[in-house]
C-alpha cells in the first residue's frame, strides 16, 4: 500500500489534474495540444539528449538488460499483430498498428516518473539505457513492418526509403542520436548551454504528465473490447513477465533489473496512437487502449512493485 501511495498515485495525480482541468473547462484542448507539442518536441528531446550525452556507456549499456526488455517488447509486437490478424480478423495493416500498441511502453512519461519515485534518481541510468534504443527500435520495427505490408510488390529500395524517411522525421530519434554523437565524440557543452537545457528539462516530466491527462479525456472508451483487453494483457502483464524471467535468467544486476521490469510494465504510450494515426489504421482501438491501459497501470504497476520487492 505504501508503494501505491508514495510512488504511483503522485504520478497519476498530475495526470488527473490535466484530465480534470480539461474536463471542467479550466484548460482548453488547444492549450493541451500546445503543452503536448512542447513536451514531446522540445522538453523531452532535451531530456533524452542530455541523459544520453552524459550516460556512462561502459556501465549503463548492459546487453543482458537490453535483451531482457526488447525480447519482451518484440514478442508483444508479434503476438499482438498475430492475435489481431488471426483471432480478431483485422486486416494486416490494422493488425500491425495494434501490435505496435503492444510494443511501445510509455517508458518516458510514466516509466521515468514511476522509476524515479520508486528507486531514486540514481536508478534511472538503466531506464535511460532502455530509452536510448526505445524509439529507434520500436519505430524501426513498426515502420518496417507497416511499409512492407503497404508496399507489397515494390522494390526493397523503395521500402527502405520509406522506413528511413519516417525514422528521421521523429524528433525523439534525432535527439537520441545527437546525444550519442556528443557522448562518443567527447564534445564538452558550454555551461550556459547546459544550464539552459536543465531549465527546459525540469519542465519535461510534469508538463508531459499534465498534458497526457488532458489528451486522455479526448479519447472515448470505444472500440473492440476483446482487442483492447489483449493489448492491455500483453503490455501490462506479458511484457514485464518476459523481462522479469529473462533478466533473472541472464543475471541482470538487481537495480537495473527492477528498472527494466517496471519500465516494461507501463501502459502503451501516446506513441501507439500517433503510429496508428500516422497510417490511419486502428485509431479508435489505439486511442482507447492508451486510455484503459493507463488507468489499469495504477494497479498493475503496484503489483509489479510488490513482486520486485
Amino acid at each position: 500500500m505504501q508503494a501505491l501511495l508514495d510512488v504511483i498515485l503522485p504520478v497519476f495525480l498530475v495526470i488527473g489534474f490535466g484530465y480534470v482541468a480539461v474536463w471542467r473547462g479550466f484548460f482548453t484542448a488547444d492549450g493541451i495540444d500546445a503543452l503536448m507539442k512542447f513536451s514531446q518536441n522540445f522538453a523531452i528531446p532535451c531530456l533524452l539528449f542530455s541523459a544520453i550525452a552524459n550516460l556512462d556507456l561502459s556501465t549503463s549499456l548492459d546487453l543482458r538488460l537490453l535483451t531482457s526488455f526488447y525480447v519482451g517488447a518484440a514478442t508483444g509486437f508479434v503476438l499482438g499483430t498475430a492475435g489481431a490478424f488471426y483471432f480478431f480478423k483485422r486486416d494486416i495493416e490494422d493488425s500491425i498498428a495494434i501490435g505496435f500498441c503492444c510494443l511501445f511502453s510509455n517508458s518516458v512519461l510514466l516509466g521515468l516518473a514511476i522509476n524515479e519515485r520508486a528507486y531514486g534518481p540514481e536508478a534511472l541510468s538503466g531506464a535511460y539505457a532502455i530509452i536510448a534504443f526505445h524509439s529507434p527500435f520500436c519505430y524501426g520495427l513498426g515502420i518496417t513492418a507497416m511499409e512492407i505490408a503497404r508496399n507489397r510488390g515494390q522494390s526493397p529500395l523503395t521500402m527502405a526509403r520509406g522506413v528511413i524517411r519516417a525514422m528521421f522525421r521523429n524528433v525523439l530519434v534525432l535527439a537520441i542520436l545527437a546525444g550519442f554523437i556528443v557522448n562518443l565524440s567527447g564534445i564538452v557543452l558550454p555551461n550556459v548551454l547546459r544550464d539552459g537545457l536543465d531549465l527546459v528539462i525540469r519542465a519535461a516530466l510534469p508538463t508531459a504528465l499534465f498534458a497526457l491527462g488532458g489528451v486522455l479525456i479526448q479519447y472515448k472508451p470505444e472500440g473492440d473490447a476483446r482487442v483492447i483487453a489483449m493489448i492491455c494483457a500483453i503490455s501490462l502483464l506479458l511484457h514485464p513477465a518476459i523481462t522479469y524471467g529473462l533478466g533473472t535468467a541472464l543475471s541482470v544486476p538487481e537495480g537495473t533489473h527492477k528498472t527494466a521490469v517496471l519500465t516494461a510494465a507501463m501502459a502503451p504510450g501516446v506513441n501507439g496512437y500517433i503510429f496508428a494515426n500516422m497510417y490511419g489504421r486502428a485509431k479508435r482501438v489505439a486511442a482507447t487502449s492508451v486510455l484503459v491501459a493507463t488507468a489499469l497501470t495504477i494497479l498493475t504497476a503496484w503489483m509489479w512493485l510488490m513482486v520486485l520487492g
